[in-house]
């Protein structure tokens, strides 16, 4: 069963522009929206700062101001709403397991790199089991117009890169748009190379020959399936993320994947995702996968 595409709000611009995101995605997969807000009740001694019950009502009040106005343009889409109490990480994160996708808002270029997601927006998404698209403020409906491209990243074998390309295919064909597959490649230092590898070159007749037949071999199932979507094979060398972020000004949505495997301390968000969410203006949509 699919489930519903969830936008996690908090009343910033930046997540109100990730609503207006997932609501648009929402009705062209014709799936549900649910809303949530995660909160945590802010007790201090001020006398400004009101009751639980006041806080509350502030709460509520504000989550379905943002839904009706989302109901209002979008009048045929199922919208709920859940005001959730507790840590912000571990309910969104728990959100986003039930949920087809979550969206966040990410706050545009400072200038001071490396916080731009925000801390709660970089745990969701290396805890997550689930895609989370992170939406910029001012991110507009004109930006997804025809023309624009899905851009995803494909590394290693088919299996690698199997959910983080399914995302990209269906995000395509909902939207009548072309996919982009980049895949980057750098020369591999001399001590690696063995035997094996240099036949397996060889039979392919070089390095660029191999890794061009290693992405159509990567999309083979998934022209398949989606026969009706238009693809470009992008193979170029240098770093992943430096190939990503220069065909950026394409794309409608970058979609990157990230392990989802815990290390020695703890989950990451990887190297490739981190640069991409940090410098690319288009929304970005991080996939976990094996």
């Amino acid at each position: 069963m699919t489930g519903p595409i969830t936008a996690g709000v908090d009343g910033t611009d930046e997540s109100l522009a990730a609503l207006a995101w997932a609501a648009r995605e929402a009705v062209r997969r014709d799936v549900a929206l649910r809303v949530v807000h995660a909160w945590r009740f802010q007790s201090a001694a001020a006398a400004e700062v009101a009751d639980r019950d006041t806080q509350e009502q502030w709460v509520r009040a504000n989550v379905q101001q943002a839904a009706e106005e989302i109901t209002e343009r979008h009048p045929g889409l199922q919208v709920t709403t859940d005001i959730l109490e507790g840590d912000a990480v571990e309910t969104l994160a728990a959100a986003a397991a039930e949920a087809e996708m979550l969206v966040l808002g990410s706050r545009g270029h400072g200038p001071v790199v490396g916080f731009l997601l925000g801390s709660v927006g970089q745990q969701v998404i290396a805890e997550g089991t689930r895609p989370v698209v992170l939406v910029r403020a001012g991110t507009e409906p004109s930006s997804e117009v025809a023309g624009r491209e899905i851009v995803v990243g494909q590394h290693g074998a088919p299996e690698d890169s199997a959910s983080v390309l399914r995302f990209a295919f269906e995000t395509a064909a909902a939207r009548g748009a072309t996919v982009r597959a980049v895949r980057a490649w750098t020369l591999p230092p001399l001590f690696s190379y063995s035997p094996g590898s240099l036949k397996l070159l060889d039979e392919a007749g070089g390095l660029e020959p191999f890794e061009k037949k290693a992405l159509t071999a990567a999309l083979a199932p998934w022209r398949e399936r989606f026969p009706d979507v238009p693809v470009v094979e992008h193979v170029e060398i240098g770093s992943a993320g430096q190939v990503l972020l220069s065909v950026a000004g394409r794309a409608q949505l970058m979609v990157v994947g990230r392990r989802a495997h815990r290390t020695a301390v703890g989950a990451r968000i990887g190297s490739v995702a981190h640069g991409v969410l940090h410098h690319a203006d288009c929304p970005v949509a991080v996939v976990p996968h094996e």
